[in-house]
């Protein structure tokens, strides 16, 4: 009874969850185990996880163009949503082509608050994916969001340093030939890869771009489990977060009408 669980959770994940995400979707579906039992059945019952291939990244930094101090300096972490976006661009292929595909990452959730997808590669590329960011989360302006991405001639573009600037933004880089400097975003596209890209023959940029809409955010943001996030998606971490600021906003009410 347990391995049919086991085996309905991994159908669900479409083969990409391994026995610590496994064992976090039984528990909250009331179904008692232990984690080791979990890891041990699916051993035996050969489910096993995609394994991500090597993934490797290319940047156009040969520019003359004016580049950023690294600002974010390798601090991943934040307090609340909104003070951290990190982003980059990587690409598919389709029977039709290229694709390219940039997208902004909230650093506090890990979720996607933007992206875009299309077949030329320029600044039109990020200045839309920031767009799609600013218009689904609507920062302000004076907030002290930063933006870090790689030195590539799209982000370092006029449009996109404009917009930037237009919206109160401080930009980051990250150091040359350093993909560390950005490694949540580099984390993003390799699980893609592995979860999605590498497992799919495109036979268009129509179909790629259906295919990853629905990961991103019916998949990734609002359902995929995230070892960093407690194994919470980024929609259930930050609806967490949001609802423990309010009750502690609302104690606070309370103690002051109190006093």
């Amino acid at each position: 009874m347990l391995l049919s669980h086991i085996r309905q959770c991994f159908a669900r994940s479409k083969q990409t969850y391994g026995s610590p995400r496994i064992w976090k979707d039984l528990l909250e579906a009331h179904v008692s185990c232990g984690r080791h039992r979990v890891a041990r059945l699916m051993r035996q019952a050969g489910l096993r996880a995609v394994v991500a291939p090597r993934f490797r990244v290319t940047t156009d930094s040969k520019h003359a163009r004016p580049i950023a101090e690294n600002g974010l300096a390798r601090d991943f972490s934040a307090s609340q949503a909104n003070l951290k976006w990190a982003s980059d661009i990587t690409y598919l292929w389709t029977g039709e082509g290229w694709l390219y595909l940039a997208v902004v990452l909230d650093l506090f959730s890990r979720r996607v608050v933007g992206w875009c997808m299309q077949a030329r590669l320029d600044q039109s590329l990020v200045v839309n994916a920031l767009q799609s960011a600013l218009c689904q989360r609507r920062p302000g302006i004076g907030v002290g969001l930063l933006h870090h991405s790689d030195r590539g001639s799209q982000y370092a573009s006029g449009d996109f340093q404009a917009l930037l600037s237009e919206q109160d933004i401080l930009c980051s880089m990250s150091r040359k030939g350093n993909c560390w400097d950005n490694a949540p975003v580099e984390s993003f596209f390799g699980t893609l890869k592995q979860e999605l890209v590498n497992r799919r023959r495109f036979s268009t940029r129509d179909a790629a771009r259906n295919e990853v809409f629905e990961y991103i955010e019916v998949w990734y943001n609002r359902q995929r489990r995230h070892s960093s996030l407690g194994y919470l998606s980024p929609a259930e971490f930050e609806r967490q977060a949001l609802a423990g600021a309010t009750g502690t906003a609302r104690s606070g009410d309370l103690s002051s009408a109190s006093a």
